[in-house]
């Protein structure tokens, strides 16, 4: 918890009383429904939250703005994001529904309001959004296939409408076929060995009506 306040040093009392009670959570919800590994659980700040949180060291998403995470899984990035901007609208969607039920109950239990979640297929789903958050479900080819038409026309921020993705390792091959994308180190924001081959990309996407 430690590590999310030194990045973190703006949060509200309200934020870091939900950030704290994502460990208790996610350690009674664990035990019934196994959504994160024994070892990442107990460094579920470092490997889980503030990995999400990298996307927030990014952007900083707008009251009203509209973002989906797909293959949320246990919650991540989704429900990290949707503590530190409780005004942004979050669209977590997995196609496993046991992951989906513990992400229901931690979404419950912290009185998140701005979270909504889907049992389906990200292809299957009808809506569109400013941004489009993932950690690494799928190569980008296959991600960005899966999201098509899903772009929402009006920009609302600096940073263009589409997608942002954790992933690490070298990307070169996967991203050979969009030259617009752009990749941030985490180790730019970070310190912790951890993060020293994680990496983030920004796919800016047309809207396509």
């Amino acid at each position: 918890m430690q590590l999310i306040r030194n990045y973190f040093p703006d949060l509200s009392e309200i934020q870091l009383q939900q950030f704290e009670q994502l460990e208790t959570l996610y350690k009674d919800w664990n035990l019934k429904i196994n959504v994160v590994s024994r070892k990442d659980i107990d460094e579920l700040y470092l490997r889980h939250v503030l990995h999400s949180l990298a996307i927030a060291k990014l952007i900083s998403f707008k009251p009203g703005s509209e973002v989906m995470d797909v293959g949320t899984g246990g919650g991540f990035p989704g429900i990290p994001l949707a503590i530190m901007f409780p005004e942004t609208n979050f669209h977590l969607v997995d196609s496993i529904a046991k992951k989906l039920k513990v992400v229901d109950e931690v979404v419950e239990g912290l009185q998140l309001t701005n979270v909504k979640t889907s049992h389906s297929r990200v292809e299957e789903l009808n809506g569109t959004y400013d941004f489009i958050v993932s950690r690494a479900v799928a190569a980008m080819p296959t991600f960005v296939r899966w999201v098509k038409g899903k772009i929402a026309k009006k920009q609302q921020h600096e940073l263009k409408n589409g997608i942002i993705y954790l992933k690490g390792g070298d990307l070169a091959e996967e991203l050979q076929d969009f030259p617009k994308a752009k990749v941030y180190a985490l180790s730019e924001y970070y310190k912790e060995d951890f993060f020293e081959t994680k990496k983030l990309v920004h796919l800016p996407l047309k809207y396509k009506g």
